[in-house]
């Protein structure tokens, strides 16, 4: 979080045929089958240390790469910050990484910014929360505060 700025809660929701989907996704993954940008992070669980895959949509930026969670308060988000480490599995290969959320505001409005340009088939889930109306790097960029932005390394 950004300090000084609560985060609202989306009014939207995701679609309900979304978990069937990051099941399937997970296991083309395993299979080494390309995703275009997803890939599927795995970070230990807060609680029970077991692993938590979840797919995601790593976006570069000046050279740094980020993840962003859309609901800062997800799972994955809360799960990320406890264990601050996880894995990106992309095909067979499994690529440690240290996962840092953004403070600096700065930084985290240019990764939002990023977003439609780097991950245009992200944006469908922000429009379905409320949270953007359209593919516009104005409003992604104003959603600073608002969602969890991660560095990635």
């Amino acid at each position: 979080m950004i300090e000084g700025i609560v985060m609202a809660a989306p009014t939207g929701s995701l679609p309900a045929w979304l978990p069937f989907a990051n099941r399937v996704v997970r296991l083309l993954a395993r299979l080494g089958l390309p995703l275009g940008t997803v890939r599927v992070l795995v970070v230990p669980g807060r609680r029970t240390g077991e692993p938590r895959p979840t797919p995601v949509s790593p976006l570069t930026v000046d050279g740094r790469r980020y993840v962003i969670s859309a609901l800062p308060q997800s799972d994955w988000a809360r799960n990320i910050r406890a264990a601050g480490r996880g894995e990106v599995v992309e095909g067979r290969r499994r690529v440690p990484v240290t996962l840092t959320e953004v403070t600096d505001p700065a930084e985290a409005r240019a990764a939002l910014r990023a977003f439609p340009r780097e991950v245009p088939a992200g944006v469908t889930f922000y429009q379905r929360l409320g949270l953007v109306d359209r593919a516009d790097p104005d409003q992604f960029e104003a959603l600073a505060g608002r969602v969890a932005v991660f560095r990635m390394e």
